[in-house]
């Protein structure tokens, strides 16, 4: 159960929210081959982290509406189906579906059904959530990379819990959200990240479904490759073995956030390495 720092042969820890109030009301939540570290008081993850071996994936069918609140924290901790019914708002999964399928065929079941908890969920546009370009582009990358190269990673996501997120149903709608791979790069940690913002599209006052056949737009989304450091600082959490890992070039980091138009111009490893 829950996130396992050494699973890459390296120490890979979990990003923790920087010491405060807020980080001591966080509430560590573990699941099979995942983690969540849970806000109770914005209902979102602060971070998420999951283990995928690439080697040991499985192709199991999706949970369909199997989205339901985690009975070990309380309901009003979490973000439920009132966020999201009756709009164009997704549930989008954080740790995504297929990540922690793998294993044995009864761990992989439940690990499928663990990621359909309320805490694994923000909501995203659906175009945003849905797009080969955007959101989903970038998860097929980094999962297909991991499958073809039989590689073992282990991914970081959340939303950018921002301040001045608009308010929805009760919560506030994240504007922004990161993920940070992490890898074995011959016996040493490697580590690059992204930051994906939806908040050109987003707005609350007019969050409805769209019209039968409509076609989200998909020009106000932007992707970016950032430094690691970058999402430590927007996040507020502590990920120092993460930043000191980082793979983008001085030049490139130095140079300010790179943003990317396909999933072709993400900085990954071009083979596998380390621990299969």
């Amino acid at each position: 159960m829950g996130f396992d720092a050494q699973f890459l042969g390296v120490t890979a820890p979990m990003p923790r929210p920087k010491p405060g109030p807020e980080a001591s009301e966080c509430v560590d939540l573990a699941y099979v081959h995942f983690s969540v570290v849970l806000d109770p008081v914005r209902r979102f993850a602060r971070v998420t982290g999951v283990n995928v071996d690439g080697a040991a994936l499985l192709d199991l069918a999706g949970g369909g509406d199997a989205w339901r609140l985690d009975d070990r924290v309380p309901a009003d901790w979490q973000a439920g189906p009132a966020v999201y019914a009756a709009n164009d708002l997704d549930r989008g999964h954080l740790v995504r579906r297929r990540d922690p399928v793998w294993g044995e065929p009864a761990v992989a079941a439940r690990a499928n059904a663990d990621t359909f908890h309320y805490t694994n969920a923000a909501p995203q546009a659906a175009g945003f959530n849905q797009s080969k370009e955007l959101w989903l582009g970038l998860e097929d990358h980094v999962l297909a990379y991991a499958e073809a190269t039989a590689q073992r990673l282990s991914v970081f996501t959340a939303p950018v819990l921002g301040a001045d997120d608009p308010g929805y149903r009760g919560i506030r709608v994240p504007l922004q959200f990161w993920k940070v791979v992490a890898w074995n790069a011959g016996a040493a940690l490697a580590a690059t990240a992204f930051v994906l913002d939806q908040s050109p599209l987003v707005d609350t006052s007019e969050v409805r479904p769209p019209e039968p056949g409509a076609v989200p737009p998909l020009g106000p989304f932007r992707t970016f490759q950032v430094p690691v450091s970058a999402v430590a600082e927007l996040a507020g959490l502590d990920m120092p073995e993460l930043v000191a890992a980082d793979i983008l070039p001085p030049t490139v980091a130095a140079a300010g956030w790179r943003r990317l138009d396909a999933t072709t111009g993400v900085l990954l490893p071009t083979r596998a390495s380390g621990v299969s």
